[in-house]
């Protein structure tokens, strides 16, 4: 097996995870502003088989691997959340929407300090087992800064909508639920008209930034 099978199998098992992370924390939230649908639903849980769905947890990571992306991207199931059990349906509902980038920020923030600390031991960066270490962690972050931009792009379904729904009225707003009905659709073409590339400098002035001096990918 070679090294850039080995490296794409790690970004997707990163993937799966903070994936996953990023859809529990949606129902946190909802569950903490009084909805309990989530809950209910079982999604409050780490286990993966409550999370993944066939398209964009694993047919989406493979074409992303087939293409020969330097990275890959993908999603689980939305968690439900019941608008009628939120005290204020728009504000409440943007707050859900931002728990997932906010805990995939967090977990990027805490990995960089992670290897912020581990470049201050003498001589680590010179070390072949080390700088493997480095690399690993620093995909972490990696992938954690992409996953998140990508959720916060306000264009239907992604949970940058959501928060750019709350400050809409009228036509407005009933425009932007209508162009949800079109989610996965949408997400299709603008991933094949380029989205990432609009996107990746934004996530890579991130990462470095997060990531410091050892920035490697």
């Amino acid at each position: 097996m070679n090294q850039q099978l080995l490296i794409q199998i790690y970004q997707v098992v990163i993937l799966i995870f903070l994936v996953i992370i990023h859809e529990v924390s949606h129902g946190l939230m909802a569950y903490y502003l009084g909805d309990d649908t989530a809950k209910r639903a079982g999604r409050l849980t780490l286990n993966p088989l409550k999370h993944l769905e066939f398209f964009g947890s694993f047919l989406v990571p493979l074409l992303f691997i087939m293409m020969g992306s330097p990275f890959i991207l993908g999603w689980a199931k939305p968690v439900p959340f019941n608008p009628y059990n939120l005290k204020d349906p728009k504000k409440d509902g943007a707050l859900i929407a931002a728990a997932g980038p906010a805990s995939n920020f967090a977990i990027a923030i805490l990995f960089g300090v992670i290897v912020r600390l581990l470049m201050l031991v003498p001589g680590i960066a010179s070390s072949a087992f080390w700088g493997t270490v480095l690399m690993l962690l620093s995909m972490i972050i990696f992938v954690s800064v992409l996953l998140a931009v990508f959720n916060l792009i306000p264009i239907p379904p992604f949970d940058g909508s959501r928060i750019v729904f709350a400050f809409l009225r009228g036509e407005a707003a009933r425009f932007w639920m209508q162009i949800e009905r079109y989610g996965t659709l949408l997400i299709i073409v603008l991933l094949f008209a380029g989205l990432l590339n609009f996107i990746y400098p934004v996530v890579l002035f991130l990462y470095r930034l997060i990531a410091g001096p050892a920035a490697v990918l």
